[in-house]
Formats: structure tokens, C-alpha cells, sequence
């Protein structure tokens, strides 16, 4: 590339001049990255500007002036071949078609200047002429050389005419070069590859498609050649599409409808336009002719029909079409709404309205038998009512207008009919004479009247429950006059006429006549009675109130326990009368008052027994000592057993030492022996200190025998105490081995029971203990659950169990049910 355009040239003398001037070609070429650059050498680097430059396109220094080298040699540029000059004008054509501006149209200033050069090259030419080169000869210039490329290929394996590669894969021919049309870039005009490269590569390039779609856009920017106008193209909508386009609008957003009325005008055409959303203008015709307006050419013909304002009017009037048609759809589909919504409407107050009707028609009836009820309990009317009537009348309410039963205010209802009625019918009621005298016919008002969803007792409910009100204000005032009038020792008749309205009457009224009133009674009494003159025991009229009262006698058991006390400090073991008053309170004090009772008044007295008791054994009186094994069952045995060892059992092993010492007759203390062990009994000679005193005597007895201090000696009696020292040993160990055998009895089966109790014994273990009983089969179904709860099956039939009540499932929900019925559905 020539630096003529760096560099003015003197017209004398032909010494470049170095040109400090920026060009327009130095501003188009800014930016090119193909232009020349200088290249720095070697020697440059090293010697800057004081290097020497051989080459003429190399740029001066700044140093002004040069004078031109002529010693260098002549640098040919070649020219090829004169080509013809029809071969020149076709070349120049397609040059010309080719390039968007022509040659001649570039202004000589900005041509770059040239070099004087001689040679037959033309700008035009785009190669020499002596045409492409053959590639058949491949390799022939090695003839011209040793020959070393082809000797290493062929030494490598190759075979001339295959391909390189282990498998001969690669291409046969070397890779040709296709000549350009014009000076543009690489793919500017079109593909580039060859025949040779499109039978090696058959794969198709993706470039060939973007450079298509390429030059389809760039057509688009290109005028006509024709220069013509294109065709108008004209949208037609129909009614159904308007509609669908009106149902879209409908669901816009809050903002999209804010959007939709604001006031647009359109400037971008020949003429202002008004629009009254943004959707008109996305929406607006193509209106023929909107561009700007051309000056005429001389093969032009003159426009026929050119009325903007008659286009814009008609433009206008197809948009108000468009929206009216879009109303009336919208206004056709609200109506259609509007009269399915009504439809649905007249239906359901149809059925309010025949709902209505039925309740009105069950109103009236109910209605009339008040009425009736209320004339015939007119003093004038000839058939009265009576109690069992009205119940008949309430129960016909109940069965067949159950709903308008039960949203009515029975409390007024009954205070106005029944109470009358109820006042008649116990106005000459005796409670102690006729315990069970209106248990019947007050049992059917509970059903009839008695408010279920009330779960508390108490006397708040009065105004809301109608039996409670009942009981209270009618049957009680009879109660509270009875009892005010009734003798606590006669409990007999108060004890049964409870016992039988127990079940009947609500719960809190049986706590008030047990609290209020039966207990005062009972308190009063006690306090007045005197274990010493009454002849009549406490026990026969506190005791029948146990199972109605309970724990609520436990403040009474105190003053009898002191009252009791204070009758047996003058008391001798001898009076029977104590153990009959006692006895039968034994149960109903606690286990720890009892025995502190005991020890307290009893046990003393039982000591001094034994201390009187003299034993002789050729005239012994048992009377004392019957007396104290008497109150065995009352007394603990460590309480027994303390009295016999303190006050029994010293002086009976002293009565034998001296008898033994005496030379006795072995068969008399021996029968003396056992006859004292037979008046105990089994549970008291089981205690080891009990066991220990008798072995105490036994072996005192062995000792007497084996000893060689007495002169004569009693025959056989040595065989005779040493068997029964064997005898009364081995009743021992039998009577410990049953104890034993009874123990571990007791154990193994308060274990079972333990066992038993230990295992959860829920629902759950309920239903498949009845399932194993009646052969059904319990499983849970695997992955199946409802709200949470497992499924199971039950024979057939499919069940849940939540908080201990079973569901069946039904036809449409799940039904709770009883555990018989399961099992009856089952079968």
C-alpha cells in the first residue's frame, strides 16, 4: 500500500513532504482495522529514530526534508496479462452493480493519491490473467528439490491419491481457493465454499442461514428498483372476533383500565390524531398512503383518490362501530348472567317459601293443641285435662313437631299448663307412706321437658330448663315439709323414698335434700345420742345412709369416736356389749382411726385381762383368757400377739419350768402343751415370736428329759418328747410350705392381674378383643386415612376411632355408631 496520501509531493523535484494535515481519509479509516499499520523492527527497538530505514514506505522522522536514496534498486510492481477490453467492460458492469455508490460520485479530494509506478495493473483486476493454477500436478515442484516432504509422507504410511490420517480420512485434494465478485469482506456476497469442500463437508453451515436472514432484512431497508408504491394491505374483522376482543379488554387490571382512557395524540403521520387509548393506537388501520408525500416522477402517474379527512372520518366510524358492538355483546352476556342469576334465585326462595309454608302449617296445628290444653283446664270445662293427658299431648308434640318443640320457650309453656296440673296431682302426696308415687309420670316430663344441651347442675338452669323449674318450685316444697317432720332414727321410709326418686330427680337437687337438709338432721341427732342409755345402737340408723351420702357422713364419725370412748373407760372385757357397738363400724372407719381406736381403748383393758389370768394346770379358769382371744377379729394381730407375749407367755413358760422340775408325768404336760397351742389360732401361731415361744417351751421340755440330774427317769418318756418335738417341727415347716404355696399363689395371680392391668386396655384392644370373639377380622388398611385417623376394616365394613366412639362410613358421610351394632353389621 502506497503512503502517498501521508506524504504532499514536491512538483519540482518529486521529494515527499511529510503532510501534518488530518484527511478525511485519516477520519473514515479511523476505526478500520484492516488498514496498514507500521510494524516496528528489530532495529527500531533498539536505536529508535536514529535507525536506519531501508524501505521507502517507511514514515520520515520530523525532521522536515529527505533526499530520496538512488543507490537502492528498482522495485517492479507486475502487471500480468492485458486482459481484453470486453473482458474489462463486463468487470466493470459487475463492479458497478455491485457497489451501492459508483467511482465516478466519490470526490476526486477524497480519492487517496497513488504512487508513480509503472506496470499493466489495473485497480479493476482482481487477479492475474494467467488463470488459476492446476492442482493435477500436486507436488511437481519437488523435482526442483530433494524431495524430502514426499519421502516423509510416504516413510509415515501415505499412499498418494488417499487421504491423510490412520484410516485415510482426511481429503484427497488440497483446499481451493474461490475468487471473491467484488472487494468486500469474507461472506459478503453469499457462501464461499466449494464444490471440492461441499462433497468433503457435506454438513450444512450455519452461517448460510444468518446470512439469509441477513440479507432478508437488508432488503427491507432497500427502495424498490421499480421504484412502485406496494399494495396496501387492508385488515377485515368479524363480529365474533370484535366480541372476543371486547372479552379480552374486560379482564384488564385497575391500572390497564387507568391506561385505557388516557388522552393520546399521534403525530408520527401527515396529520394530528386524536386517540382516547393506547389500545387504539395498537389496533388503528393501515390507512393507504401514510407516508410522506413524493414529488412526482416523470414514469409517475398522479394519485386518484387522496381524501385524508373523508379516511379519517370513515376511520372514526369504524371505531365507534367497534366499541358499540363490543357494548351490546357485554350488555347481551350481563343479561344472560342476570337471568340465570334470578332463575337460581326464584328457586331457592321457591324453596324458603314452601319451607315456610310447612312451618306455618306445623305452627298452627301445635297452635291449636295448646289452645285446646288450655280450654279444657278451665274451671267451667266439663272434660278437665289431667297430668297423664297432657303428657300424651306434649309426647304427640314432641314425635310430630319435633323442631317447633324444641325452638319453642317450653319453660313458659309448661309453667302455664303443666304446674297447675302437677300442684292437682301431689297435693295429698305423703313421700314416707308412698315412696314410689309419681316416679312414673314425673319420669316422662324429664323426657318431655329436660333441656339436654345443658351439661352443668345447678340452680342456674332454672330459667332455662323446665323440668328443673318443675322439680324445684312443685316437688320440692312437699320434700322440704316431709323431712322437717321426719325422726332421723326412722330412717327407713327416708332412705327408700330417696333411693327410689334417685334416678328421677335432677342431681342437684338430691345434693341440696342431702346437704341442706338430711344432714342437719343426722348432725343434730348424734350430738343428743348417748352410747350408755340409748338403747337403740348408732349403727342402725347411720349406717342405711352410706350409699347415698358417703363421704358426706365423715364429719360425723368424730364425736361417735369420742362418744365411745368416753363409754368404754368404765368397760370390762367381760361386757360382750362393746364388741357389738363396734363391730360393725370397723368397715366404715379408716384403717388408721380404727386401729388407733383400738390400741387407744381397747388394748389396755385386753392387758389387764391377762395379768388377772393365774395359770394352774390342775385347775385352770379360761374365762379371762376367752375373753381377750375373743377380740381377735377386731384387733390387729401385732396387737394381739404384743398382749400375749407380755402378758401371757412369761408366766405359762414359768408354770412349766416348775412343773418340769417336780418329776412331772410327761404325758399330762404334753397334753397341757398342746391343749394351750389348740386356743390359738392358725394366723396368730403362724407369727414367729408366737412360733418362737412354743419352740422356747419344746425345747425347755427336751432339755428336762435329756438331762441325768433326776433319779428316775418316767419310761419312754425321752421317745415321747422327742416326737413330739419332731411332730410339732415338721407341722411347722408343712404350715410354712403351705403358707408359702399360698403366697406364691397370691403372687402369680396378683402378677396376672398386674399384667393384665398393665397393658392399655383402650378401644382400640375393646374391638379387637370382640372381633377375635366373634371371628371377625380387625386390620388397619395400609395408606388409608381420614382427617388424620387410620382406617380399618371390620369384617366387610370400613371404620375410624376418634376419642373412643367408632364411624362407619355411610352413603355420603361417616356415621358413629355402637360397638354392638358394628358387630351386628359384621355378621
Amino acid at each position: 500500500m502506497s503512503m502517498s496520501h501521508l506524504y504532499g509531493t514536491d512538483g519540482d523535484d518529486g521529494v515527499e513532504m511529510e503532510n501534518f494535515e488530518v484527511s478525511d481519509w485519516d477520519l473514515q479509516n479511523e476505526f478500520n482495522p484492516h488498514r496498514q499499520r507500521h510494524r516496528q523492527t528489530k532495529e527500531e527497538a533498539t536505536y529508535g529514530v536514529w535507525a536506519e530505514r531501508d524501505s521507502d514506505e517507511e514514515r520520515p522522522s520530523f525532521g522536515g526534508k529527505r533526499s530520496r536514496d538512488y543507490s537502492a534498486p528498482v522495485n517492479f510492481i507486475s502487471a500480468g496479462l492485458k486482459k481484453s477490453a470486453a473482458e474489462d467492460l463486463s468487470e466493470e458492469d459487475s463492479d458497478e452493480d455491485e457497489k451501492p455508490v459508483k467511482q465516478e460520485e466519490i470526490p476526486k479530494e477524497f480519492v487517496p493519491k497513488k504512487l508513480k509506478t509503472g506496470g499493466n495493473f489495473k485497480p479493476s483486476q482482481k487477479g492475474f490473467v494467467g488463470g488459476t493454477k492446476s492442482f493435477v500436478d500436486f507436488g511437481s515442484w519437488e523435482r526442483h528439490t530433494k524431495g524430502i516432504g514426499q519421502k516423509l509422507l510416504q516413510k509415515m504410511g501415505y499412499v498418494p491419491g488417499r487421504g491423510l490420517g490412520k484410516n485415510a480420512q482426511g481429503i484427497i485434494n488440497p483446499i481451493e481457493a474461490k475468487q471473491r465478485k467484488g472487494k468486500g469482506a469474507v461472506g459478503a456476497y453469499g457462501s464461499e465454499r466449494t464444490s471440492q469442500s461441499l462433497q468433503d463437508f457435506p454438513v450444512v453451515d450455519s452461517e448460510e442461514e444468518a446470512e439469509e436472514e441477513f440479507q432478508k432484512e437488508l432488503s427491507q431497508w432497500r427502495k424498490d428498483p421499480n421504484g412502485g408504491k406496494k399494495k396496501p394491505k387492508y385488515s377485515y374483522k368479524t363480529v365474533e372476533e370484535l366480541k372476543a376482543k371486547g372479552r379480552i379488554s374486560k379482564q384488564l387490571s385497575a391500572p390497564q383500565k387507568e391506561l385505557s382512557q388516557v388522552k393520546v395524540i399521534d403525530m408520527t403521520g401527515r396529520e394530528q390524531k386524536v386517540y382516547y387509548s393506547y389500545s387504539q393506537i395498537s389496533h388503528k388501520h393501515n390507512i393507504p398512503d401514510d407516508s410522506p408525500q413524493q414529488p412526482l416522477g416523470k414514469d409517475s402517474k398522479p394519485q386518484g383518490f387522496a381524501l385524508p379527512e373523508l379516511e379519517h372520518n370513515l376511520q372514526l366510524l369504524i371505531d365507534i362501530t367497534e366499541q358499540e358492538i363490543i357494548q351490546n355483546d357485554r350488555q347481551l352476556q350481563y343479561e344472560r348472567d342476570m337471568v340465570v342469576n334470578l332463575t337460581h334465585e326464584i328457586q331457592k326462595m321457591s324453596e324458603v317459601l314452601s319451607h315456610e309454608e310447612t312451618a306455618i302449617g306445623n305452627l298452627s296445628k301445635v297452635l291449636a293443641m295448646v289452645e285446646e290444653c288450655e280450654r279444657r283446664m278451665q274451671p267451667s270445662c266439663e272434660n278437665p285435662l289431667t297430668l297423664d293427658e297432657c303428657a300424651k299431648i306434649f309426647e304427640t308434640l314432641q314425635d310430630k313437631y319435633y323442631e317447633e318443640y324444641r325452638m319453642s320457650d317450653r319453660v313458659d309453656l309448661a309453667v302455664a299448663i303443666v304446674y297447675p296440673l302437677m300442684k292437682d296431682y301431689f297435693k295429698n302426696w305423703d313421700p314416707l307412706k308412698d315412696c314410689t308415687y309419681g316416679t312414673e309420670i314425673i319420669a316422662k316430663w324429664k323426657n318431655l321437658l329436660e333441656n339436654d344441651e345443658l351439661l352443668s347442675h345447678s340452680g342456674q338452669d332454672l330459667s332455662t330448663d323446665a323440668f328443673h323449674r318443675l322439680m324445684w318450685e312443685i316437688w320440692m316444697p312437699y320434700v322440704r315439709n316431709i323431712v322437717a317432720q321426719w325422726q332421723p332414727r326412722n330412717c327407713g321410709s327416708m332412705v327408700d323414698f330417696l333411693d327410689s326418686w334417685v334416678n328421677v330427680i335432677p342431681v342437684w337437687i338430691l345434693d341440696n335434700i342431702l346437704d341442706q337438709l338430711i344432714f342437719p338432721k343426722l348432725q343434730k341427732e348424734v350430738e343428743s345420742w348417748n352410747p350408755l342409755t340409748d338403747t337403740v345402737p348408732i349403727h342402725s340408723w347411720i349406717h342405711p345412709w352410706l350409699p347415698l351420702m358417703q363421704a358426706r357422713l365423715e364429719p360425723l364419725y368424730s364425736p361417735i369416736r369420742n362418744k365411745l370412748a368416753n363409754a368404754l373407760q368404765k368397760w370390762h372385757p367381760s361386757d360382750s356389749s362393746a364388741k357389738l357397738i363396734l363391730q360393725p363400724w370397723k368397715d366404715v372407719f379408716t384403717p388408721g382411726s380404727w386401729e388407733a381406736f383400738m390400741v387407744k381403748n381397747i388394748v389396755p383393758k385386753l392387758g389387764m385381762c391377762l395379768n388377772e389370768l393365774i395359770i394352774n394346770p390342775h385347775q385352770q379358769h379360761m374365762d379371762a383368757f376367752y375373753w381377750v382371744i375373743d377380740w381377735e377379729g377386731m384387733i390387729s394381730v401385732s396387737s394381739l400377739v404384743g398382749l400375749l407375749e407380755k402378758h401371757f407367755f412369761p408366766k405359762w413358760l414359768q408354770v412349766l419350768c416348775s412343773w418340769l422340775s417336780n418329776s412331772p408325768n410327761y404325758e399330762e404336760i404334753t397334753k397341757w402343751y398342746l391343749g394351750w397351742k389348740s386356743m390359738f389360732s392358725d394366723q396368730v401361731l403362724a407369727h414367729p415370736s408366737i412360733k418362737d415361744k412354743f419352740n422356747e417351751a419344746l425345747d425347755i421340755m427336751n432339755r428336762a428329759v435329756s438331762s441325768s440330774v433326776g433319779g428316775y427317769m418316767q419310761p419312754g418318756a425321752r421317745e415321747n418328747i422327742a416326737y413330739l418335738t419332731h411332730t410339732e417341727r415338721r407341722k411347722d415347716f408343712q404350715y410354712e410350705a403351705m403358707q408359702e404355696r399360698r403366697e406364691a399363689e397370691n403372687m402369680a395371680q396378683r402378677g396376672i392381674g398386674m399384667a393384665a392391668s398393665s397393658v392399655p386396655m383402650n378401644f382400640k384392644d375393646l374391638i379387637q378383643t370382640k372381633a377375635e370373639e366373634h371371628n371377625i377380622v380387625f386390620m388397619p388398611v395400609i395408606g388409608k386415612r381420614h382427617e388424620g385417623k387410620q382406617l380399618y376394616t371390620f369384617g366387610r365394613i370400613v371404620i375410624y376411632i376418634d376419642r373412643g366412639v367408632v364411624f362407619v362410613q355411610g352413603e355420603k358421610t361417616w356415621v358413629p355408631t355402637s360397638l354392638q351394632s358394628l358387630i351386628d353389621m359384621a355378621k
